[in-house]
Parts: structure tokens; sequence; C-alpha cells
């Protein structure tokens, strides 16, 4: 118990933190929602100081910020100047796309690093190996953002895939599986784009991991036992290297989410991506702010069920914090 919360507290101060240092570089950037207002002969600038009174941008940073901590305590998260509502309800329904993208992600690129890592790892130094390592390097010399701007392309010259959005038109009266496979539909472009990304890192990370194992004096024991080398790599090979794949594996949600946002803009994903570019462009404050807090609480909560796992398939963890 003492395990998770100290990597419970430890998550709540990386919060606090992330969010005092949004709030204050938002703040501090030059310019605000109400700054085009000004050029508007239409709207006085008596209008434009009511506003920033009425929503307290002529308040104290110090201010601002516990009554943004209050609103948010209230479930609101601030206000949305460009959206004339409260934040939470406008993230939340783009969080979920976003997480609906990343964790389909996720699965689909371990489900494929796992077996191909360890394949890589038990023909080590021959063809299939070298022509894994050199197909993993090839990805990773491409920028997320060309990965991404070619599958676009290939679906407006191919029509294969739609170029944009989540739904087609008329879902609202789909049966529910004809909904599933709309969805579905959508999501193949942008997740093949983030697993695309992300399988090298972790093909690469699972070879080294199991390759280490594979060599352990133990396993070369329970071979000779006439272990089938199925079970031996899997069963065995693949618990003994589990503790560094666990530790990356809230490291890849984390750096699939930041992937996300960007595959979001360039094909249209409506996730958090879009959102946080127009709030930014927007100098909708709030907005930005949560946004940020969102995707550093999707962070953490990948990295504290990669601790969970851990806490699972390593006793020494179970001992050291019971000892404690």
């Amino acid at each position: 118990m003492r395990y998770f919360l100290r990597r419970w507290m430890q998550a709540v101060f990386l919060l606090i933190g992330v969010s005092i240092l949004t709030f204050l570089f938002s703040a501090i950037a030059p310019g605000n929602y109400f700054d085009e207002m000004r050029l508007n002969p239409q709207i006085s600038p008596e209008t434009v100081a009511a506003l920033r009174a009425q929503y307290q941008l002529d308040r104290p940073l110090p201010v601002r910020y516990a009554r943004w901590v209050n609103s948010l305590l209230h479930g609101e998260m601030g206000f949305s100047f460009a959206n004339n509502s409260p934040v939470a309800p406008l993230l939340w329904a783009r969080a979920r796309n976003t997480l609906l993208l990343t964790l389909t992600a996720t699965l689909i690129a371990w489900a494929l690093a796992l077996p191909l890592g360890i394949w890589s790892a038990e023909t080590r130094g021959r063809l299939p190996d070298r022509a894994l390592s050199g197909a993993t390097a090839a990805l990773l010399v491409i920028p997320e953002l060309v990965l991404a701007l070619g599958l676009l392309i290939l679906a407006v010259r191919s029509g294969w895939f739609p170029t944009g959005g989540m739904f087609s038109v008329g879902f609202e009266i789909l049966s529910p599986m004809q909904k599933f496979r709309d969805v579905a539909w959508h999501m193949e472009l942008p997740v093949l784009a983030l697993v695309l990304s992300a399988l090298p890192i972790l093909v690469r990370h699972v070879r080294a991991a199991v390759a280490e194992v594979l060599d352990a004096p133990f396993l070369r024991a329970a071979a000779s036992h006439g272990i089938p080398q199925r079970t031996l790599h899997y069963k065995y090979a693949l618990r003994a290297a589990a503790n560094p794949l666990i530790s990356l594996f809230g490291f890849s949600l984390g750096v699939l989410l930041s992937g996300s946002l960007l595959v979001e803009v360039v094909m249209s994903w409506p996730g958090l991506g879009p959102l946080l570019l127009e709030a930014i462009l927007a100098r909708d404050l709030y907005v930005v702010i949560g946004g940020v807090l969102c995707s550093t609480i999707f962070l953490v909560a990948g990295n504290f069920f990669a601790d969970v796992l851990m806490y699972w398939a390593d006793p020494r963890i179970r001992t050291g914090a019971a000892a404690k």
C-alpha cells in the first residue's frame, strides 16, 4: 500500500507542477483572447475592459490561478471564451476520442512488437534479424508528420480510407454494429500512423531485453530438459525480461499520446489535438491549460498502470514495499 501511496503522491505533485507551469507560461505569453476585439471599431475600449474584468483577466496571476483551481474542484476547469462554455465538457468529449485512438494504437503496437522482438532475438545475427533491423531503422528516420501526410495522400489517391473525421454522413441512423464498423474504418489511418511511428522503438527494446535473457544459464538449463522453444521464449524468457518492458509500456503510452495530437490535426480526428490548436490560435487560455493537464493525466495514468503491472510481476518490489 505504501508503494502505491508514494506513486500517487508523486503523480499529484507532478500534476500540480504542470498546472502551475502551464498556467504561468500561458498567462505571460503576449496577447489574450480579448486583444483582437480592440481592433474592431464597433467594440469600444470600455466594453473590452469590462469583459476583461468580468473574467478577472485584470487580476494578479496568483488570484487568477486560485480562481482556476476553485473551478477545477467544481469540475469546470475554467471558462472557454471562444466557445462560451466551461472547459471540462469540451475536453471530455475530445479526450474520449484521443483516448480511444491512443489505447487502440498502444495495444496493436505492443501486440506486434512482442512477437517481432522475440523473433528478432531468436534469429539475432542472421538474415531475418538484419532485415527487421533495417526496416525498423527506416521507420525511425521518418518523421511522424511525413508519415501521417504520406498515409493521407494514399487515402486521397486510392479512396480506400476516409480522409478525415470520425464518422460518416448519416452516422446517427446506423445500427450499433454499423456504427462500430464506421468508427473502426475512420480509425484505420490514424492508428496505422501511430503504430508505425512507435513500433520500431518497441521492437528494438523487446529484442534487446529478450536477447539478454536468452543467454541466461537458467534458460539453457531449461532447454536441456526438452522444454519446447516456443514455451521457453514466451513463458520464461519474456517473463524474465518483463521489468524493463513494463516500464517501457507506460512511457510508450505517453509517446503515443503526444504523437496522436499531431496525427489528429493532420487527419482531422476530433480529439484533443485540433482543440488545442484552435485554442492556441484563438488564445483561449483555459482550454490550453485544460488540454495540457488532461494530456498529463493520461500520461500519469499510463505510468501508474505500468507501476501496478510491475508490482504484480516482480516479487522483489512487493517484498521491498512490505519491508518499508
